[in-house]
């Protein structure tokens, strides 16, 4: 039985294990501290623990990988997405040690991996490119070819790609913060600093095509994929076909994507990235040496599986169907789940999957039979580290029509059975109830100007309150109190209400809560609102209930909850809240202005630090960067003042709220009393 190393994590990892699994290979996998006992760890047929906790000291470390892969008697390693799997090095250290490589040639990766020297290529293959500079050089060089290829323009990292080191440059007054950013964070990334230029074409499709070739000359594609829907640069919603691509066009992207790969001699699983304007011009953006993201919508729509074909075809065997047997069925559509706050800018989140269990709908069946898909590694307990991408998972819908693979997604989101730390889930339902989304005419623009996503409503947020605090009070009372229907009941038979405070991390209100029965109750909001809250038809457990049934003022919804330390983590109406019973707890002071203490909105490493001690800053001056979950995050002052302490160094490890830097606070002047005329 052949042993196959995933040199990789998460939700990737269980994917290609469950494919290799069926084909008769032995799975391997290899895990960081931060992951023992995680899923992956446990689905696979051996592990071997590599140490570490950050990338670089564990998924990235070849001499680690090859080790685990040589001492579990691996015979061929699959790289999954990301990490090492376009890393040239493990590639080749892979052939040197006569480990099977499932990926195309060292060569093929060295050259397509470096941006500049693949549109070299492509424009040598004849394949159109966007204009730009693809030279290396000093920023002061970059600066003058920038005024060359005109504003606004694309900074790229040449090294690599999914969003990083990559920044839109709108004019020269900000090419050089923007420059220094984005080597910064390409360098943390790939090892490479390394920029080109871009003329950035603003409203365009963003468009790949796939590819697969094996070694015996046969080369085709399977059709586009639009992975238009993005934000800073990072791919959140794709879908296979594009709306936007006829089938007179798919041929012409297939056939110069296919130019390509055949120009390079690729084999296996490969991608091709255009950007498409609206007179239906395509230009070569980059070609992936591997597996994507969202490979699943394209083996949803075709009926095969990727990951079966990378295994047959790097072990010699010819593609299983011809060109003209690739027919696209239907209509796919992903979304991926973020662990991230999208009413925090979308700051990436760490914490404990609270609640969590899989659907029956999303069981896995076939790759190519499934109407719903979740591709992930969540598990109940489980810690979303702040070492890795905050992705918690994609999930993919299949239906006869767009529409009808959008409306099925959008309930999917809405009854995803998950809590834990705050993600972007109720934002990817928006999106996909978007009429602009909808129609399918959303460009790489929707996210940054065609799309408003919706705050919470003060109204929503006070039923959201009501439910919250109805539920804090009976899973506090005791069984046999609730059930004889006594609780908060005064002497003279009338329901005794009960006032609490509650805070739900954005302020704190109190709500008047009277009891009607063993499982009603009434809500009094501050806002004058009223809501009866009958909890009679719900099924609640001691600390948490999965989707269930509620009513409010006689209208039945659903819900979803847990409890621990008296703080409610409620999903309902597609938000997920966090309520708090702060009834006996000090009241907090309230600050008019900032207290001058910048700490670290999550855990991570300080990369820079832009101030020094004794220095004056003005409120939204740089201060520090940071990188965590695979981003770089700006520290910018929040008051005028004076820094007065720096209590970290570039280079260190710093947890969630911890204090970095100290400004004294600027006191505003004060203004003089007007003489008496």
């Amino acid at each position: 039985m052949p042993t196959l190393l995933i040199a990789n994590r998460g939700e990737i990892a269980l994917r290609i294990m469950r494919t290799a699994k069926q084909m008769g290979f032995r799975t391997l996998a290899v895990f960081s501290d931060a992951d023992r006992g995680a899923p992956h760890v446990l689905a696979a047929d051996l592990a071997i623990p590599i140490g570490g906790n950050t990338p670089q000291e564990s998924y990235l470390d070849i001499g680690k990988v090859i080790g685990a892969a040589l001492q579990g008697n691996a015979d061929c390693v699959h790289p999954g997405y990301g990490f090492l799997s376009e890393n040239t090095d493990f590639a080749r250290a892979c052939s040197d040690a006569g480990l099977t490589f499932i990926g195309p040639s060292p060569e093929v990766i060295e050259l397509m991996g470096n941006k500049r020297r693949a549109k070299e290529f492509a424009l040598q293959a004849g394949v159109p490119c966007i204009p730009g500079y693809q030279g290396t050089g000093s920023d002061s060089e970059l600066a003058a070819r920038a005024a060359e290829v005109g504003y606004p323009l694309m900074l790229k990292a040449a090294a690599g790609g999914g969003g990083r080191g990559m920044r839109v440059v709108r004019g020269p007054e900000t090419l050089a913060e923007q420059l220094r950013s984005a080597r910064a964070e390409s360098l943390a990334a790939f090892g490479s600093d390394e920029i080109i230029l871009e003329k950035a074409l603003d409203n365009s499709r963003h468009i790949e095509i796939q590819v697969f070739a094996d070694r015996h000359g046969n080369c085709i594609h399977l059709g586009e994929r639009d992975c238009s829907i993005q934000r800073r640069h990072q791919k959140v919603v794709e879908e296979a076909p594009s709306p936007a691509v006829s089938p007179t066009l798919r041929e012409r992207l297939g056939q110069a994507a296919v130019t390509l790969a055949q120009a390079c001699n690729y084999t296996g699983a490969g991608t091709v990235e255009f950007l498409l304007d609206a007179e239906e011009n395509f230009y070569f953006l980059e070609m992936n040496t591997r597996l994507q993201v969202e490979h699943g919508v394209t083996e949803l729509v075709t009926g095969t599986d990727l990951v079966a074909w990378q295994l047959q075809v790097a072990h010699g065997e010819a593609l299983p169907l011809s060109q003209a047997d690739i027919q696209i069925h239907g209509h796919a559509i992903e979304v991926r789940l973020y662990a991230e706050d999208p009413e925090q800018n979308f700051l990436p989140q760490s914490g404990k999957i609270l609640q969590w269990h899989s659907p029956a709908n999303f069981a896995h069946q076939s790759e190519a039979t499934q109407r719903m898909r979740f591709d992930h590694a969540l598990a109940e307990g489980l810690e979303i580290s702040p070492y890795y991408d905050p992705m918690l998972g994609k999930l993919m819908a299949w239906g006869e029509s767009r529409d009808c693979a959008r409306g099925v997604l959008s309930r999917a989101l809405g009854e995803l059975p998950l809590i834990g730390p705050r993600n972007n889930r109720f934002f990817l339902q928006q999106i996909m109830q978007d009429p602009v989304f909808s129609a399918g005419a959303a460009h790489t623009g929707f996210l940054n100007g065609q799309f408003t996503p919706a705050e919470a409503s003060p109204s929503s947020r006070d039923v959201a309150r009501a439910l919250g605090v109805a539920l804090l009070h009976h899973l506090s009372i005791p069984a046999l109190e609730r059930r004889a229907g006594r609780a908060n009941w005064h002497s003279n038979g009338m329901a005794m209400p009960k006032h609490y405070r509650i805070d739900d991390g954005h302020d704190c209100q109190q709500v008047e809560l009277g009891t009607a029965g063993a499982q009603g109750y009434l809500a009094r909001l501050p806002s004058g609102l009223e809501i009866a809250v009958d909890l009679s038809s719900a099924a609640i457990t001691p600390s948490c209930a999965s989707l269930t049934c509620v009513t409010l003022n006689g209208i039945q919804q659903r819900a979803q909850w847990h409890l621990a330390e008296r703080a409610l983590v409620l999903i309902f109406q597609g938000r997920q809240w966090t309520f708090r019973d702060v009834t006996y707890a000090p009241a907090r002071a309230k600050h008019a202005q900032s207290d001058g203490c910048i700490r670290a909105p999550m855990e991570g490493n300080l990369t820079r630090i832009c101030v020094e001690v004794g220095e004056t800053v003005t409120c939204g001056d740089l201060l520090a960067t940071m990188e965590a979950m695979k981003m770089e995050h700006a520290l910018k002052a929040d008051c005028d003042g004076v820094v007065s302490a720096i209590d970290s160094s570039a280079g260190s490890q710093v947890k969630s709220g911890q204090p970095l830097i100290q400004i004294q606070v600027a006191k505003e002047p004060v203004e003089e009393a007007a003489s008496p005329d």
